[in-house]
């Protein structure tokens, strides 16, 4: 998932955008209305964390404006203020979820984790190619039955590759959906992971190349329930 975090206090949008890359998620961070209103308009977020109680341009305002720019991006408000009034008043500005601070970081990457479900058609309990299966709630692949050990970005492109059901995904769109706005678009990242994601998966090879316009998993098929 890619998320952009907005929070003026730095300190705190930092440690958020950590503990959210720790869970494999994409992040961008700004540190006020402006700036996120910018990312917003240039990159589809899944989610956007939003402290309401911004300097210049409000969460409220930004809110208002990602909600009117009727794109799928679901927003999450954050707070100092957890009154029951104050929540009916975010979520009457069209936030999708509330969070007061201070708040348990694991109920915020679960937050998150649901509403980014919300942003994008829903997923299935397992993604499957033939033997491969990745489980996107435990964040963990198998082979035959075999656990495969990947890294966060090995396995957000595998997700990416399998929820594309057999279509062809562009080394960009893995470079916008996978990284941050810090990854440099002209390097081998996603070309480097790519390698090294096929060696660990093993042979018979599961990804082809489609020369010129990206890779694709030809026998990605959605599971319908999760295996006993």
């Amino acid at each position: 998932m890619r998320i952009l975090v907005v929070e003026d206090e730095k300190p705190l949008a930092d440690a958020v955008a950590r503990g959210l890359r720790r869970d494999g998620m994409a992040v961008d961070v700004a540190y006020d209305g402006e700036s996120g209103q910018e990312k917003a308009a240039i990159t589809r977020y899944d989610v956007v964390v939003l402290d309401r109680d911004l300097p210049g341009m409000s969460g409220d305002d930004l809110c208002r404006d990602l909600v009117g720019s009727g794109e799928l991006t679901r927003v999450i408000m954050l707070t100092a203020s957890g009154t029951v009034a104050d929540r009916v008043a975010g979520l009457s500005l069209g936030a999708d979820d509330y969070l007061a601070k201070p708040f348990a970081f694991p109920e915020l990457i679960a937050r998150v984790r649901a509403l980014g479900r919300r942003a994008t058609p829903a997923q299935p309990p397992l993604l499957t190619a033939e033997d491969l299966e990745l489980d996107p709630a435990r964040r963990t692949v198998t082979r035959s039955g075999a656990e495969v050990e990947l890294t966060r970005k090995e396995l957000g492109v595998l997700e990416v590759l399998l929820s594309a059901g057999g279509a062809v995904v562009s080394s960009e769109e893995l470079l916008e959906r996978v990284w941050d706005e810090n990854a440099d678009p002209f390097t081998t990242t996603v070309r480097v992971t790519m390698m090294t994601l096929r060696k660990k998966l093993g042979e018979p090879g599961v990804i082809e190349t489609v020369v010129g316009s990206g890779y694709r998993v030809p026998s990605a098929a959605r599971a319908e329930h999760v295996r006993d």
